[in-house]
């Protein structure tokens, strides 16, 4: 994809995702959080509940970009419109921004709609796209100058190094899992796919769920063994 847009990368870390999430208007009662181990008890307890989301950030490796492209070509382009309400996924058009679609598609979707501030720019920039197809809702967003300064803003804080030049391609990749607010089904969603990929029932409010758990693992192991990934959930705030 040739994109006219490009963005700094933002940095793994649950800190600047927390800090953008509430510049754009959700509530502080909402943040993200580390999570360590899917696996081990103690470390599991350390993650506030319920998870109202899961965004997990990996190696983008040949197998992975391959997959993508074998898997997009199968798909109907745009398979989910905005319309249907079911789930809220933007195509990604903005180079290096998938950290920025993999939030944005945490909060819009879910329990997590209902911690957004009424009349906040998230709020009247869902608003707006509501009605939008995804080609207009998509441009929509690359063209919102107050949402590139917030992202930016926040972008920059990172410890890692970013690249020189904004248009060079960086090895890591956002995807965000999250609860359909209509229909209650799992969905991955990856902007750089051809559209969400619906993962079934998911019986219980919280991503921290046997399901969840197994959604993520699943994931894991078809890229790489899980080589490089860390994940981030969207849970209530702690003192």
């Amino acid at each position: 994809m040739i994109y006219k847009k490009h963005f700094i990368p933002i940095e793994s870390n649950p800190g600047l995702f927390t800090q953008l999430i509430h510049q754009l208007g959700v509530s502080t009662t909402l943040s993200f959080h580390d999570v360590w181990s899917l696996d081990d008890p103690d470390l599991l307890s350390l993650v506030p509940r319920p998870v109202l989301a899961f965004i997990i950030v990996f190696p983008t490796s040949s197998n992975y970009e391959n997959r993508l492209s074998k898997e997009n070509k199968e798909r109907v382009d745009g398979v989910l419109p905005n319309e249907d309400k079911d789930i809220i996924w933007v195509k990604q058009t903005i180079n290096n921004a998938c950290g920025l679609y993999a939030i944005l598609h945490a909060i819009a979707n879910g329990r997590a709609r209902d911690f957004i501030v009424p009349g906040s720019h998230l709020s009247n920039l869902l608003e707006k796209c509501a009605s939008l197809d995804l080609t207009d809702c998509a441009a929509v967003l690359e063209n919102d100058a107050e949402l590139e300064t917030e992202y930016t803003s926040v972008a920059v804080l990172g410890d890692t190094e970013a690249p020189e030049n904004p248009e060079d391609e960086v090895g890591f990749h956002y995807v965000c899992f999250v609860k359909s607010h209509c229909n209650g089904n799992l969905f991955i969603l990856d902007g750089d796919h051809s559209g969400p990929i619906d993962k079934g029932l998911l019986s219980e409010n919280d991503l921290l769920s046997k399901q969840g758990i197994e959604a993520i693992q699943e994931f894991i192991s078809q890229h790489d063994n899980g080589k490089g990934f860390s994940l981030l959930a969207l849970a209530p705030s702690v003192d």
